[in-house]
C-alpha cells in the first residue's frame, strides 16, 4: 500500500480570499475540511455542466438562520433548475418577504417568558408572534384570488404565493421560472394556513399531481446534479424521484451535520444512494459534515469566486 500526498500545512494571509482559504484547506485535505475542498470542487463542475440539470433540496431552518439570501441569489443568477424545500423555509421566506423580520437571540434564554412575551424561538432566533398575524393576513387574501372549485398541485400554489411577493425565494423562483416542490407542506404553517381557508372555500390541493413534474425533469435530464442542504424531505423527494428512469445523479453534495451510523435518511452518504441506483456508480460525490450556515458560505462563495 502506498501514501497519498502529502499533506501540507495551511498558512492564513491577510486578505485571502474564500476560493483562496479552501485551496489552501484542499492542500491539507483531511477531514472536513478535506471534504469541503473536494464539495466545492464538485459543486463548480455541476454548474459548469451546461448538460447538468441542477436540483436543490432545502431543509432545516436555513431561512431564520438568515441563508434565504444565498438560495435566492442562486436562483436569480441561474444556478438551480429546480427546488425542492420543507414548508417551513417557505413560511419563514414569506415573513421575510412581507417585511417582517428574525432576530437575534440566545439559545439559553427563558422559554417560559418567551411564551409569556409572545416570542418564539428557534435555538438563538427568535421570531415574534406579531409575525404570523402578519403572515396570516398576506396568506388568506392570496389564496383568496384562487378560483373556487379548481384543482391546483403543490408547486402551482407555491407559484401562486410568489406571484404575489416582491422579494425572497418563491418571489425569485416564479420570476426565473423555476419550479418550487414542496412535497410535505402540510407540514407548515402554509399548510395550516391552506386547511383554514379550505374550510370555507373549495379549492383542492392535489399532493401527487407534481410527481409527473419532477420525474418528467429528470426523463428528460442529460445529466442531473443535486446540492443538498440537510436531508429529510427535500433530500429523497429529490432522490427517489431519479428512480424512476434508468439513470442516477452524476454530481451530488450534501451538507449534514446528521450521523449516518443512525439510519436515518438526513446523515446517510451519498455512497449509500449508490446502492439504490439513485446516484450513479461513477458519480462524483461528497458529504461535508458540519453546521450548514458555515459550510453553505463557504461553498457558494468559494464556487462563486471560480465562475464568475
Amino acid at each position: 500500500m502506498e501514501c497519498g500526498d502529502p499533506v501540507q500545512q495551511v498558512h492564513l494571509t491577510s486578505g485571502m480570499s474564500v476560493d483562496a482559504l479552501i485551496r489552501a484547506i484542499g492542500n491539507a485535505g483531511a477531514y472536513n475540511g478535506g471534504a469541503m475542498a473536494e464539495a466545492v470542487r464538485i459543486y463548480e463542475t455541476m454548474l459548469e455542466d451546461s448538460g447538468a440539470t441542477r436540483f436543490l433540496g432545502l431543509a432545516g431552518a436555513m431561512v431564520p438562520a438568515g441563508m434565504g439570501g444565498i438560495i435566492s441569489d442562486l436562483i436569480r443568477d441561474g444556478y438551480v433548475d429546480v427546488l425542492v424545500s420543507t414548508g417551513a423555509n417557505l413560511t419563514h421566506d414569506i415573513i421575510e418577504a412581507i417585511g417582517c423580520h428574525h432576530y437575534k437571540g440566545s439559545s439559553s434564554g427563558n422559554d417560559v417568558e418567551l411564551r409569556q412575551s409572545e416570542i418564539n424561538r428557534i435555538y438563538d432566533i427568535y421570531l415574534p408572534n406579531d409575525a404570523f398575524s402578519v403572515f396570516e393576513e398576506f396568506l388568506q387574501g392570496s389564496f383568496g384570488k384562487l378560483k373556487p372549485g379548481s384543482v391546483i398541485s403543490i408547486s402551482d400554489l407555491l407559484r401562486h404565493l410568489g406571484g404575489d411577493l416582491k422579494s425572497g425565494i418563491l418571489h425569485t423562483a416564479v420570476r426565473k421560472g423555476i419550479p418550487i416542490f414542496c412535497p410535505a407542506i402540510q407540514d407548515s404553517m402554509i399548510g395550516l394556513q391552506f386547511w383554514l381557508y379550505n374550510q370555507t372555500h373549495r379549492v383542492t390541493v392535489d399532493a401527487f399531481a407534481d410527481m409527473k413534474g419532477i420525474i418528467d425533469i429528470c426523463f428528460d435530464a442529460e445529466r442531473a446534479g443535486a446540492l443538498l442542504i440537510g436531508g429529510g424531505v427535500p433530500k429523497n423527494f429529490i432522490l427517489q424521484s431519479m428512480l424512476m428512469t434508468e439513470n442516477g445523479f452524476s454530481y451530488a453534495v450534501q451538507l449534514t451535520g446528521d450521523r449516518p451510523d443512525l439510519g436515518g435518511l438526513s446523515g446517510a452518504t451519498l455512497d449509500e444512494a449508490r446502492s439504490w441506483g439513485k446516484v450513479e456508480e461513477d458519480a462524483e460525490t461528497v458529504t461535508v459534515y458540519g453546521d450548514a450556515t458555515i459550510t453553505l458560505p463557504l461553498l457558494v462563495a468559494a464556487v462563486r469566486g471560480r465562475i464568475s
